[in-house]
C-alpha cells in the first residue's frame, strides 16, 4: 500500500503482569505518540490489552489506564486462563471488529524492542501484510531453553513447517492477514505456522531482546512442550508417516529374523542363538511402540479438541 496514515493497533497478552503492564502501555504510547508524529500512523491508533485469567490486579490496573487515557487504552479480561495463543488470537479478532489497518502483538514484559514498531510499519508501507519479528540472538535465553528453543525450530522445518529460525510472536498483521484469520476456527490454531502457510507477502525485522526488567516470564517447561507438540501436530502430519515407516521397517527387520531363525534350525541343525539379543529387541521395539502410541495419541487429541468445537476463549469483562 502507498505510504499514509494507518490506523494501528498493538496487541498486548498479560497473564499476572501487575509489576509491569502499566510501565508496558505508557512506554508503547509515547513510541505511538513518536510515529504518529511521522505521519506514518493516525491519530486514533490505540493499544489492546487481553488479560489471559490473571489472578493478580493486572486487570485492575488496565481498567485504571483505560480511565486515564479513554480510548487508546481498551481491552478485555478472560473469565480464565486460556494460554498465550488463544489471548493473541482474541487480541486480533477484537481489533479487526473494532477497527485498524495493522495491528502489532507484543509481550506485556517489553523484552521484544519496542523501537522496531516503526520498522514494522515502514514495511507494512511498503507493501507486506505480513511482518514478522526475528530476534538477533538468544542471549537473555538459559542455556537449556537456548537450545531447545533452537531443535525446535530445526525440527519444525524437517517436518515441512517453515519458521524462520527465533521467529517470535512479536508481529504486524495488516487487514487482509486478519481477515483471513477469521475464516480459521480451529482451536488448536498455532500462529507462528498460520501466519507462515497462508503466504501473504511477508517481510523481516531483526531486533534485540532486552532482560526481563521485573517479573517473571509465565512461560515454563510445560507450557512450552504443549506449545511445540501444538505446533507439531497442527501443522504437519510427517510424525505420523514416520510411524508407519517404523512399522514397515519393523515388519521387514521380523521377517528376516525369521530366515535367519529357519536357517539355523533346519540347515544348521541347532538351536537358535542369540536370547540375549532377542531381549534387548524386545524391550527397544516395546519401547518404539509405546513411543509411536504417543504419537498417534497427540494427533487423537488434537482431532478430540477440534470435533468438540467448543470456543477458543470466553471473555468475562470488556473495555470499549
Amino acid at each position: 500500500m502507498n505510504e499514509e496514515k494507518s490506523k494501528l493497533a498493538i496487541i498486548i497478552p498479560c497473564y499476572n503482569e501487575e509489576l509491569v503492564v502499566k510501565s508496558t502501555v505508557e512506554t508503547l504510547l509515547k513510541v505511538m505518540d513518536n510515529i504518529i508524529k511521522t505521519g506514518k500512523i493516525s491519530e486514533d491508533s490505540y493499544i489492546y490489552l487481553v488479560d489471559d485469567g490473571s489472578k493478580d490486579t493486572t486487570w485492575n490496573i488496565i481498567e485504571e489506564l483505560n480511565k486515564t487515557y479513554g480510548r487508546r487504552v481498551i481491552g478485555t479480561k478472560f473469565i480464565r486462563n486460556y494460554g498465550n495463543q488463544k489471548a493473541l488470537i482474541a487480541g486480533l479478532q477484537s481489533v479487526r471488529k473494532i477497527g485498524c489497518d495493522c495491528a502489532i502483538s507484543i509481550d506485556a514484559d517489553l523484552q521484544q524492542d519496542e523501537n522496531a514498531i516503526e520498522l514494522f510499519i515502514d514495511e507494512f508501507h511498503k507493501g507486506a501484510d505480513i511482518v514478522s519479528g526475528i530476534r538477533n540472538d538468544r542471549k537473555t535465553d538459559s542455556f537449556f531453553k537456548k537450545h531447545t528453543a533452537i531443535c525446535f525450530y530445526r525440527l519444525m522445518n524437517l517436518l515441512g513447517v517453515k519458521i524462520p529460525l527465533n521467529h517470535s510472536d512479536f508481529r504486524l498483521v495488516s487487514r487482509k492477514g486478519l481477515d483471513i484469520l477469521e475464516q480459521y476456527q480451529e482451536e488448536g490454531l498455532f500462529l507462528r505456522g498460520f501466519f507462515h502457510e497462508i503466504g501473504l507477502k511477508t517481510a523481516y525485522v531483526h531486533f534485540n531482546v532486552k532482560p526481563r526488567a521485573l517479573g517473571s516470564s509465565k512461560f515454563n517447561f510445560f507450557s512450552l512442550t504443549s506449545l511445540a507438540l501444538n505446533g507439531i501436530t497442527a501443522f504437519s502430519i510427517v510424525p505420523l508417516r514416520m510411524v508407519a515407516a517404523c512399522g514397515v521397517i519393523t515388519m521387514l527387520g521380523s521377517f528376516l529374523l525369521a530366515l535367519e531363525v529357519l536357517f539355523e534350525k533346519y540347515i544348521l541343525h541347532s538351536a537358535p542363538s542369540g536370547w540375549a539379543t532377542l531381549v534387548i529387541l524386545l524391550a527397544f521395539f516395546g519401547g518404539l511402540q509405546i513411543f509411536c502410541l504417543g504419537i498417534i495419541g497427540e494427533y487423537l487429541g488434537q482431532i478430540f479438541n477440534e470435533v468438540k468445537a467448543r470456543p477458543r476463549y470466553i471473555k468475562a469483562k470488556e473495555l470499549d
